[in-house]
């Protein structure tokens, strides 16, 4: 029998891995997500498809039911609200609430998490600039462009970065890339896997995959 955590982290995972990319999920993608065996992953798909929270044709992805999407949502809502707790009222860096979160947000009720939110005055994004679902499970609408995706010469504004890797957050905050910066791109080289940009008059080189993690929007 699968446990109320099991269920929310599998639920939360199907619902991340479609936020940074349009591939289809599949077993094997969760199972690199969640640090677990192709065999044990699929046991588990199966039982949360058995009770009408994901679909899983054979040799098809995975995707969520509307319960199983109303589970993820409430999941993501309550780890985005602890990680900028953490961040506003504990001084934690935006590389280190990830793991916290990810125990925390299976310790609170529902009724502490709408607490929690309205102390922190109701945010709609998080410390990485993630947006935070509401009470509904609806998510602010946003547009936003990878940095790797950015043309030469434009200046943008940094608006999301991804939280997958602790050690490439630490690496952009000390090369200036938080939230709300603004960033010039001076050059897009595909061929070197580069791209050039200018943040307060200082060149920074980022490789792509660091690029690809920074969604940026336009400076009005």
């Amino acid at each position: 029998m699968a446990t109320e955590t099991t269920i929310e982290d599998y639920l939360k995972a199907v619902w991340n891995a479609t936020e940074w990319s349009d591939a289809p999920v599949t077993v094997t993608m969760l199972s690199t997500r969640l640090g677990l065996s192709p065999s044990s992953v699929s046991e588990i798909v199966r039982k949360l498809t058995d009770r009408g929270l994901l679909t899983h044709p054979r040799y098809g992805s995975v995707t969520l039911t509307d319960d199983g999407r109303a589970i993820a949502l409430a999941t993501v809502r309550k780890h985005r609200l602890i990680e900028t707790f953490l961040v506003e009222y504990l001084g934690y860096e935006w590389d280190e609430v990830h793991d916290e979160a990810e125990v925390l947000e299976h310790a609170v009720s529902d009724e502490f998490v709408e607490r929690l939110a309205q102390r922190l005055g109701q945010p709609t994004h998080d410390p990485h600039g993630d947006p935070i679902p509401g009470p509904d499970g609806v998510l602010p609408a946003e547009e936003r462009t990878e940095l790797a995706g950015v043309e030469d010469g434009s200046r943008v504004r940094v608006a999301r970065v991804s939280d997958e890797d602790p050690v490439l957050l630490r690496h952009l905050r000390d090369v200036g890339v938080e939230l709300g910066v603004t960033v010039e791109v001076v050059a897009q080289r595909a061929a070197a896997g580069t791209v050039d940009v200018s943040i307060a008059g200082e060149k920074v080189t980022l490789g792509l995959p660091a690029a690809r993690a920074i969604l940026t929007e336009p400076i009005g």
